[in-house]
């Protein structure tokens, strides 16, 4: 145990990370050589601590000079509720991190999770495409303006799924609108009429609640994610609408004898 001990500390390392459990005495000989030990590290942390840090995990110690290891600027244990964690701060590679999230119980945990995860998913799209639109509702405005004008000009009953299909594009800033706790039916008409005006980079200010101009204040979002998001409700109306009537069977009759 002092020879693997000793290889350990000849990679000239402060810290070391293990996977499985440290008996008392390798923690004595990493403390008289003024090495920190931490123990029952899990797999998954292991990899991404490996990824944060710039090292590589290391099953052997018999060749310190092909070992690369991990840097950080501190390490410090931290409460937070009721659980003591181990934080990792200055981290040499910054290819991986933590966030740690707490509710009042386990359904605004989970929501929390999901709105964090949709987060991670635009800006994962926005840094392979980085192509962004107006937001607050600008860009809506616009695409229902132009879907209304070619329904003018198109006959049949095309127009008239055209139209609803500008009405719904509208309905998005409404229901921005709505959230914020604002009257949506003034900032969604006020919205039609400052792009009528020819003000195309007007949407809503939420922080106001007037309408603002999206280019000055700095409110943009993913191409990508807004393509997206038009695509699938897209295909979902469609599916819904393709559905002409449901058959459903007839029970199946009890005959007797049957319990």
């Amino acid at each position: 145990m002092r020879a693997k001990c000793k290889k350990i500390v000849d990679h000239g390392i402060n810290v070391f990370i293990n996977r499985q459990l440290i008996y008392n005495l390798p923690e004595q000989i990493f403390a008289e050589a003024g090495v920190m030990a931490i123990e029952h590290a899990d797999f998954d942390g292991i990899e991404r601590l490996a990824a944060v840090t710039g090292g590589e995990v290391a099953s052997t110690f018999d060749h310190p000079e092909m070992v690369t290891l991990g840097e950080c600027d501190a390490i410090e244990e931290i409460m937070i509720g009721e659980d003591k964690l181990m934080r990792f701060s200055g981290c040499k590679s910054g290819e991986a991190c933590t966030i740690v999230l707490r509710g009042a119980s386990r359904q605004i945990l989970d929501e929390a999770e999901r709105s964090l995860h949709d987060a991670l998913c635009v800006l994962t799209r926005t840094v392979a495409d980085t192509r962004t639109v107006h937001g607050g509702g600008c860009t809506e405005i616009q695409m229902a303006a132009a879907v209304d004008n070619a329904a003018a000009s198109t006959p049949g009953k095309k127009a008239m799924a055209m139209e609803a299909y500008a009405r719904a594009l509208r309905k998005l800033p409404a229901i921005v609108a709505d959230n914020g706790g604002y009257d949506s039916a003034e900032l969604v008409t006020g919205l039609r009429a400052a792009h009528a005006e020819g003000k195309k980079t007007a949407g809503l200010d939420m922080y106001g609640g007037k309408v603002g101009d999206m280019e000055e204040k700095g409110v943009r979002e993913s191409f990508k994610s807004k393509l997206m998001v038009l695509m699938s409700a897209s295909e979902a109306a469609e599916m819904i609408l393709r559905v002409d009537d449901i058959i459903q069977s007839a029970p199946r009759q009890r005959g007797e004898g049957m319990y």
